[in-house]
């Protein structure tokens, strides 16, 4: 590890890079930090400790929402538009001619995805305001159209200002920046847990206190584990003549990640999860008695805890296998193998090799999918364990936090090794 740093701090690029990243996030701190004029944060506060659901919204919006900054929504809008378009990458001919133009028509889907947030910032601003308008304790006050107005084009300019920061650090930083936005207030968020937690403990609670490090322990290794495996198809190539010499056969392997999805199955099921909640919210008061108990009950469903964790991990088991199955396609993986002289050792070319990696990445998705649904509703489980609701295990914030820092490492040591190899 000090060796690494010293390598670091040796090369100049690879050291300016991480000081440029270093002030985006600070710069992006300080944006979050700022609050909208006019907000009860004493309420909002309590509206969050009583509503795990918009902690996990918070989750993606990189922390930003529980303080009801001008970038309310985060780099949520841009997340969900960059899934819209790599969906419709997959679903639309035009779209996927587009994406294998080279940089061009990566620069155009770019772009693309850029105006989509715009909309989809107004969209998802109007629905959380009107969201946290209705609840129980009095947050905005009283919002007029033209108070409306303000906050979401200040909310969606600040959105976007955080795209365009997350954009910088991906150009000029290391890592990710979209990812790394993320991961900042997740860590963020960390010290407060902890401090609450400590403000509450007594020797009562000393066994529940140690069950809960205990679980965090299990559940980082597990996370790092899942996240680094895969499984590896051995793959054969045919020996060639060429004059009066004969080249062997070289042997490769396909990697098969075990979680191919990521996080977007969970992005995707707790897309799906708020949508019913938050339509219920605009008719809980309709003067129509049947539209109004319907979503009362709608509402009072989902806000208990075990239906909610049944429907959350089903949501995400579902959308794991979904996701592998557009993003995976054993047809045109066996198509280039066999193109490029490969072939399964025991596998012919051809609807056996098809047959063949269907089988290996439904195997390996089912362990994915019951992985990700686990992650998803450990939060639940760990209270209803220990009863801490001040520092609960956030399984899809431990997956982010591991798949960002391991990305991010593994970036430095690549510009690290190619500074090496331009010293030989």
């Amino acid at each position: 590890m000090f060796n690494t740093l010293k390598q670091i701090i040796k090369h100049r690029d690879i050291r300016n890079r991480i000081l440029w990243t270093i002030g985006l996030l600070v710069l992006v701190r300080l944006i979050v930090h700022t609050p909208m004029p006019g907000v009860d944060l004493e309420a909002l506060a309590q509206v969050f400790q009583s509503n795990q659901f918009l902690g996990l919204v918070d989750l993606f919006s990189g922390g930003s929402l529980n303080k009801f900054s001008i970038a309310l929504m985060g780099v949520a809008p841009y997340i969900n538009a960059s899934i819209i378009m790599q969906l419709m990458t997959m679903a639309l001919p035009s779209v996927e001619a587009l994406s294998k133009e080279g940089e061009y028509g990566r620069r155009k889907i770019t772009q693309y995805t850029r105006y989509l947030t715009v909309p989809l910032a107004l969209l998802q601003a109007y629905g959380m305001v009107t969201l946290l308008q209705r609840s129980d304790v009095t947050i905005l006050g009283d919002v007029s159209p033209l108070r409306m107005i303000a906050m979401l084009l200040i909310v969606t300019a600040g959105t976007m200002l955080l795209m365009w920061l997350g954009e910088l650090i991906t150009e000029k930083g290391v890592g990710n920046g979209i990812s790394l936005i993320i991961f900042l207030g997740i860590i963020a968020a960390l010290p407060r847990g902890f401090g609450g937690t400590l403000a509450l403990f007594d020797l009562g609670k000393l066994f529940n206190v140690l069950v809960f490090f205990v679980l965090a322990i299990v559940t980082i290794y597990f996370v790092v584990y899942i996240t680094e495996g895969q499984r590896n198809i051995p793959i054969s190539y045919a020996g060639r003549g060429g004059g009066n010499r004969l080249f062997t056969g070289q042997t490769s392997h396909l990697p098969m990640r075990v979680n191919q999805a990521g996080v977007i199955p969970i992005i995707f099921a707790l897309s799906l999860l708020l949508f019913p909640g938050l339509i219920a919210s605009f008719f809980a008061q309709a003067r129509t008695a049947w539209l109004a108990d319907a979503a009362n009950y709608i509402q009072t469903l989902f806000q208990n805890q075990a239906f909610y964790g049944i429907m959350y991990f089903v949501l995400v088991f579902f959308f794991t296998y979904f996701y592998t199955w557009v993003v995976f396609k054993p047809d045109n993986v066996a198509e280039n193998v066999q193109k490029s002289g490969g072939f399964i050792p025991g596998i012919r070319p051809g609807k056996q090799t098809v047959d063949f990696l269907s089988f290996v990445s439904n195997r390996i998705t089912l362990v994915g999918g019951l992985f990700l649904g686990l992650i998803a509703v450990l939060p639940i489980i760990v209270q209803a364990l220990t009863g801490i609701t001040t520092l609960t295990i956030g399984g899809t914030g431990l997956l982010i936090v591991v798949a960002v820092a391991l990305e991010t490492m593994r970036q430095i040591r690549a510009q690290l090794i190619m500074k090496q190899y331009d010293q030989v």
